[in-house]
């Protein structure tokens, strides 16, 4: 469907900020998390501070880790990450904040320095202590040799997926950069996230009271529907294909 009203705001915008939640990587394969057949309906979530103190808990931590990571290692970025990415080539788009942990808007060939990641990346692993960072499949190859969880070859230090947990604190760089991004940006675009979970669902409500537009993309309504300026209720990826690709 092309919808001029949509390309009418891109087009007169210049500092333009992509919000994506996992409604735009359902579409590549990758299941979401609080949807009524999500992964947390498979397996509780586990909390952060039972993650540090349980060895045990570690070990489980892990092992679902590399059960969910089949379906991430597959997924490739689709028509709606790579209409995005054409946006941050344009100049368009000058920063995409994000709640996936996928590493799918940079494999569509987003810079990463443009990409704020909310909830961390569940390609690699990193010390909590010392923070050097580690390829999964070598944690994984010694994994499946001890069914332990991952220590620090530098410091000793627990070494997790590099990904946010319950209850663990959000991340405060990226959280500074989302806020100052809101507050700079002319056109905030949010895309397929049910904009319920805070504090991540704060920056469109923060765009839009400092000025910007605000365009809500989701196939369902959302929380925030009563600050939008456009609504719309379509499949993201063919719809940012249609509505992208032809914007000069």
């Amino acid at each position: 469907m092309i919808d001029d009203s949509f390309r009418k705001l891109i087009e007169d915008s210049s500092n333009i900020v992509v919000f994506t939640g996992a409604g735009i990587s359902t579409e590549s394969g990758i299941p979401d998390f609080r949807s009524p057949t999500g992964i947390w309906k498979k397996y509780q979530p586990i909390e952060f501070n039972d993650f540090l103190s349980s060895e045990d808990v570690r070990a489980e931590a892990w092992r679902r880790k590399f059960e969910i990571d089949k379906n991430i290692s597959m997924a490739e970025p689709n028509i709606g990450h790579l209409a995005i990415a054409k946006l941050v080539n344009d100049g368009k788009v000058k920063k995409i904040i994000t709640q996936n942990i996928d590493n799918l808007h940079q494999e569509s060939g987003v810079p990463n320095d443009l990409v704020i990641e909310l909830h961390g990346n569940t390609t690699y692993a990193k010390c909590l202590d010392c923070g050097k960072r580690y390829d999964l499949a070598v944690i994984m190859k010694n994994f499946e040799k001890t069914n332990k969880p991952p220590y620090c070859d530098m410091c000793s230090g627990i070494v997790k997926a590099a990904t946010i947990s319950f209850g663990q604190a959000m991340p405060e760089k990226e959280m500074i950069l989302s806020q100052e991004s809101s507050l700079s940006c002319d056109l905030f675009i949010a895309i397929g996230s049910s904009l319920q979970v805070y504090p991540a669902a704060g920056f469109p409500i923060l765009a839009k009271k400092n000025g910007a537009k605000l365009i809500i993309l989701n196939r369902e309504k959302t929380g925030l529907d009563g600050y939008a300026d456009l609504i719309i209720n379509e499949e993201i990826g063919g719809f940012l294909s249609e509505n992208i690709n032809f914007i000069n």
